[in-house]
């Protein structure tokens, strides 16, 4: 199972999340069109709106796009480095899902959302990727070899208490691997991206062997 519009169009997601009864701090509709505003307004004003994509948006977008372009950031890397007791994990046994994080670069895909679309997709996206403070919206630099693109990418939060910090390989091996939740398992994840990846010809080598771990481990239970 993978995350849909639907859930997004209906606040499902908003929901499930206060379901859990946690102490989790789900952003209103109101704080989420304020964020919106707020980092547009970062940038001159444009008709449309690009978005960098490095993990389940490249295989799922779910928002509606015009164009897409293969592109490289600077001075930020994916990586998993975003525990999820939800969706991709429980409560008991959280999920390790993926996010910018500092340092290195990062090949993904930009994603032009047209001016007619901008309001609702990008609300959709922000209930996607904001709604608990996880990420952190920042326009970035893309570069896919004959332009720049100002892009909006959804960055780790460093200081929510969900960021994963520097965490071992074994951890992130161990967790990939036994990990799951409503949204499937965390391996599925791994291999949803990977495969994304591929299909647009980005190679990820600090996945790939992630997968390769992960695997083995999978086999040896």
């Amino acid at each position: 199972m993978s995350l849909t519009r639907s859930d997004l169009e209906s606040q499902r997601l908003q929901q499930t999340i206060l379901q859990l009864g946690r102490a989790v701090s789900v952003l209103s509709e109101d704080q989420l069109q304020e964020s919106i505003r707020t980092t547009l307004q970062q940038q001159k004003p444009s008709l449309d709106v690009w978005i960098f994509a490095y993990g389940s948006l490249i295989w799922n977008p779910i928002v509606k796009f015009e164009e897409q372009c293969i592109g490289t950031i600077y001075g930020w890397h994916r990586r998993f480095c975003l525990w999820v007791p939800q969706g991709r994990g429980t409560p008991d046994n959280p999920g390790l899902v993926l996010g910018l994080d500092r340092g290195g670069c990062c090949r993904g895909i930009a994603y032009r959302i047209a001016a007619s679309d901008v309001t609702s997709e990008l609300l959709l996206l922000w209930r996607r990727e904001i709604i608990v403070n996880c990420y952190v919206p920042r326009w970035v630099k893309v570069f896919d070899g004959t332009q720049q693109i100002d892009a909006i990418a959804f960055v780790i939060n460093r200081n929510h208490r969900a960021y994963a910090g520097d965490i071992s390989l074994e951890t992130t091996v161990n967790s990939i691997a036994t990990a799951k939740g409503e949204l499937g398992s965390c391996a599925d994840y791994l291999m949803q991206t990977i495969d994304g990846l591929m299909t647009v010809g980005i190679k990820d080598k600090p996945l790939q062997l992630l997968r390769d771990r992960v695997l083995a481990k999978l086999s040896a239970k």
